[in-house]
C-alpha cells in the first residue's frame, strides 16, 4: 500500500528546516542564531574598508556563536536583569541613536569640492601675500653668555658649531641651530620682531631676551609663503568642514531645544 501523502508530508518537512537553516548559523543549546547577526558583523567590518572573504566569514560565524553562548550562560545567572544592566544597555542605546543621527546629517548634508576649494581660496587670500624666514637660533641663560657667543661669532666661530655645543633647545640644537622655513607669527614677538629685521646672512647684534632666555639669530633665506598644492591638503581641509558643519548641527539642535 502506498501512501502519497506521507512522500508530501516528508518533503514539506525537508523544506521547512532547509528554510530555518537558510535563515539561521546554527543552533546553540536548543536556541536559533540568526543569520542576520552574522550580516550585521560582516557589515560592519566592510564599513572599515576590509573585505569579507569565506575564511573571514567563517571566522565571524564563530565570533557570533561564542557570543551566543556567553550570553545564554549571563542570561542564566539572571545578568541581563539587573538595574546596572538596563541602565548600560540605556547608554548603549542613546550612543548608537546619536550615531546614527549625525551619519545621516553628513550624509545629507556633504562636503563638496567647491566648499573645500572655497576653503582654500579663503586660505591662500590669508597667507599668500606673506613670507616666510629661514632663520638659525642659539639659546642660553644668561646675557652674558650671549654675548660671549656674538663675540666668538665675529671672531669667526662657525654658528652651527657652537648652537651644537652651547645651546640649550635640544630640538633645533642639535640641527645647528636650524629652525627651518616659517612664517615670523610662528615665533614669539620679540624673536619674531629681531628676526624680520636682519638682512640675509645677518646675526643680531645684540641678544634678544624673551620668555625662553637670551637668543642669537641668524637669517639665512627669505621667501614668498609657499602654499601647499590643494590636492595635498584637501583630506585635511574636508575632515575640517565636516568637523565644522557636525558642530554647527549640533548647536542649533541645542539652541531650539526647549528646556526647563
Amino acid at each position: 500500500m502506498k501512501f502519497p501523502f506521507f512522500k508530501s508530508a516528508v518533503l514539506a518537512s525537508l523544506m521547512a528546516v532547509s528554510a530555518v537553516n537558510a535563515q539561521n548559523i546554527a543552533i546553540v543549546n536548543g536556541k536559533a542564531v540568526p543569520k542576520s547577526r552574522l550580516n550585521a558583523l560582516a557589515a560592519q567590518l566592510e564599513r572599515t574598508g576590509r573585505s569579507v572573504t569565506p575564511d573571514v566569514e567563517q571566522q565571524l560565524r564563530e565570533e557570533v556563536i561564542v557570543r551566543e553562548i556567553f550570553m545564554q550562560e549571563a542570561q542564566s545567572k539572571g545578568m541581563d536583569a539587573s538595574e546596572e544592566f538596563k541602565t548600560q544597555m540605556e547608554l548603549a542605546r542613546q550612543s548608537l541613536l546619536i550615531r546614527e543621527l549625525f551619519a545621516d546629517f553628513q550624509k545629507n548634508n556633504p562636503v563638496t569640492d567647491a566648499d573645500i576649494k572655497a576653503e582654500y581660496d579663503k586660505f591662500a587670500t590669508m597667507s599668500g601675500s606673506g613670507k616666510e624666514y629661514k632663520a638659525r637660533h642659539i639659546l642660553v641663560e644668561k646675557e652674558e653668555q650671549a654675548k660671549a657667543i656674538i663675540a666668538s661669532l665675529k671672531k669667526g666661530g662657525k654658528f652651527d658649531e657652537i648652537a651644537k655645543k652651547q645651546s640649550k633647545d635640544p630640538g633645533s640644537g642639535a640641527k645647528g641651530g636650524d629652525l627651518d622655513w616659517a612664517n615670523p607669527a610662528s615665533f614669539v614677538k620679540e624673536f619674531s620682531e629681531a628676526m624680520v629685521t636682519l638682512k640675509k646672512g645677518q646675526t643680531t647684534d645684540a641678544p634678544v631676551k624673551t620668555q625662553f632666555g637670551f637668543h642669537i639669530i641668524r637669517l639665512d633665506d627669505v621667501r614668498d609663503s609657499q602654499l601647499p598644492k590643494l590636492d595635498e591638503v584637501k583630506p585635511q581641509i574636508l575632515q575640517q568642514l565636516q568637523t565644522n558643519k557636525l558642530a554647527e548641527f549640533q548647536q542649533s539642535l541645542r539652541d531650539k531645544a526647549k528646556i526647563e
